[in-house]
């Protein structure tokens, strides 16, 4: 049976004091608001009572811990305070039903005389020692933490709002449309159509078209590791020079001649099926259009035969 001391304001159980000399109060010692502090529950377990009844008593003789002596975390406090220390019984992103009161330096030295017993004033001695022992590295270190810790809290927020804006990007990105007109002179976004319908291939890219040069062989060079590229186009003699150049740099692009003049240009990415308004080569140049078609590109090959 554990004896207890008499003719205190505060019962301190004698063994429980005794049982906890070997706990480090040095990491029960936090950074909270720019200050050194120890929370009530560590306290209380150090001297061997209940956290309720050292708030008790504190509440009694309320006058002795001013603001500087003694506060209530607020909610994101009580939360940070566990993520340098994890005693609180909660998980991240819970609500704590009970907010801890902090006590400073100063508010732990004025808990001895309120306290009023040897074991209180032991116990003071070791927890005053330990607050001189700890180096201000030690500090740094600590709030370096607690701002870790914020960033993480709102990484994931963050995280979700890039997210909302390349969504709404993409929204307005006219590469997801699948019919496209491009007003005479607009060049530069039917290159960047066709070039992102080229990037997008995953296994195949087949082009249908009378008029080829070295700018649809540039095109192609934007298609992704093994991505197979074949050109459907009428011979030409400074085309074929072009490709066996290119073919000997850059991963080979098959070449198929027509067999007769085709009016509609075509091209193939994959399972789909786009019908160009113009050479590809000339895209933008003049008024066009590319369309997605509801077609098998298998059907449009087996045409060419």
């Amino acid at each position: 049976m554990a004896k207890k001391e008499t003719n205190t304001e505060l019962e301190i159980t004698i063994c429980d004091i005794k049982s906890n000399d070997s706990i480090n109060i040095e990491s029960l010692i936090r950074i909270i608001r720019g200050q050194q502090v120890m929370l009530d529950s560590d306290l209380a377990m150090l001297y061997g009572v209940e956290t309720k009844r050292l708030n008790e008593q504190v509440k009694r003789n309320l006058n002795r811990f001013p603001e500087d002596f003694m506060f209530q975390l607020t909610q994101d406090e009580a939360v940070r305070s566990r993520s340098q220390i994890a005693t609180l019984n909660t998980q991240r992103g819970q609500n704590i039903k009970y907010l801890p009161y902090a006590f400073t330096r100063n508010g732990i030295a004025m808990l001895s005389s309120v306290l009023k017993s040897d074991t209180a004033v032991a116990v003071n001695i070791r927890i005053m020692r330990a607050f001189t022992m700890i180096p201000q590295l030690v500090n740094h270190n600590t709030q370096i933490i607690e701002r870790i810790f914020n960033i993480e809290q709102h990484q994931q927020e963050t995280d979700k709002t890039i997210k909302v804006i390349l969504d709404r990007i993409e929204d307005f990105n006219p590469k997801l449309l699948s019919e496209q007109v491009f007003p005479t002179g607009c060049v530069w976004d039917a290159w960047t159509y066709i070039s992102d319908l080229v990037r997008s291939a995953q296994q195949r890219i087949a082009l249908i078209d009378n008029y080829v040069d070295d700018r649809v062989l540039s095109m192609f060079t934007k298609r992704a590791d093994g991505v197979s590229a074949t050109i459907h186009t009428r011979y030409n003699e400074q085309f074929l020079t072009d490709l066996k150049k290119h073919n000997t740099q850059y991963p080979e692009i098959e070449f198929i001649q027509l067999t007769h003049r085709n009016h509609d240009r075509f091209l193939i990415i994959d399972d789909k099926v786009f019908l160009l308004g113009a050479s590809l080569k000339d895209m933008g140049m003049g008024l066009c259009a590319v369309t997605e078609m509801a077609i098998e590109p298998e059907t449009i090959l087996e045409l060419l035969k």
